[in-house]
C-alpha cells in the first residue's frame, strides 16, 4: 500500500516483519530506535499509533510521520477497533483463523488482507490482537508537543477507524495534515490510502 507513494516522493520503504506476541509493541518500536536517524516513521491502525508513540520518547531522532487510520488516543476505552481485535482475538482462539474469518461479515478483499496479514503471526494472533486492543495510543497532548511534519489517511466510511480520530489527531499536532478516501476506494486501489498519507504528509511538510 505504501511503497509505491513512498518512493514517488523520495522515501524508501523499511517494513519489518512484526514479532507476534506479547513483545509486539516493544519489539516494533526496538525496530524504529535500531535504524539509523532521522527517520519518517509511519504505519496504519495499531502501526501508526506505535510510530507516533515512538515519535513522541524520540523526538530528536524523528524527521516526520506518515500514518493510516489512527483508531484512538490515549487509552483505547470502548473504541471499536479495540472492541473489533478483542472480539478478533476470541474467534481466533475458539475457531482458528479460517473459523475466525468466516464468521465476520466484510468485503472480500478485507477478507483477503486478513487472511494474508493474520497467517503471518502464527500461533502469536490472538495474543497479537489483545496487545493492539489494550495499548494506549499518544495522549492529545502528547501528540501536540512533535513539532514535525505528518500526514495522516483516513477513510471517511470506515467505522472501525472513523475519520473523526484522524481529525483529532491532526488537530493537536502542530504541523499535521490530512487526507481522506473510501474502503470502496482502497477495495479497488491498494495503493489510495498510502497515497493519501503521503500526500497529506508533503502538504504538511510544505512541499505542495
Amino acid at each position: 500500500m505504501f511503497e509505491v507513494p513512498l518512493a514517488a516522493a523520495g522515501l524508501a520503504l523499511l517494513a519489518p516483519r512484526p514479532v507476534p506476541g506479547p513483545s509486539l509493541a516493544e519489539s516494533a518500536l526496538s525496530t524504529l530506535s535500531d535504524s539509523a536517524g532521522p527517520i519518517v516513521a509511519g504505519g496504519i491502525s495499531f502501526g501508526a499509533h506505535l510510530a507516533a508513540e515512538w515519535a513522541v520518547a524520540h523526538p530528536s531522532r524523528c524527521a516526520g510521520l506518515v500514518l493510516a487510520l489512527p483508531a484512538w488516543h490515549g487509552a483505547p476505552g470502548a473504541a471499536p477497533a479495540s472492541r473489533s481485535a478483542r472480539l478478533s482475538a476470541a474467534a481466533v482462539r475458539a475457531s482458528g483463523v479460517d473459523g475466525a474469518l468466516s464468521g465476520a461479515d466484510m468485503p472480500e478483499w478485507i477478507y483477503a488482507e486478513l487472511s494474508r496479514a493474520w497467517r503471518g503471526y502464527g500461533d502469536g494472533l490472538a495474543e497479537s490482537l489483545e496487545v493492539a486492543a489494550s495499548r494506549a495510543a499518544p495522549t492529545l497532548a502528547e501528540l501536540a508537543s512533535l513539532d514535525v511534519p505528518v500526514g495522516i489517511a483516513a477513510c471517511a466510511d470506515d467505522p472501525i477507524h472513523p475519520a473523526s480520530v484522524a481529525a483529532e489527531w491532526a488537530r493537536a499536532l502542530p504541523r499535521a495534515r490530512v487526507c481522506t478516501t473510501r474502503l470502496a476506494v482502497v477495495g479497488v486501489d491498494r495503493e489510495a490510502l498510502g497515497r493519501a498519507a503521503v500526500l497529506a504528509f508533503l502538504r504538511a511538510a510544505g512541499a505542495t
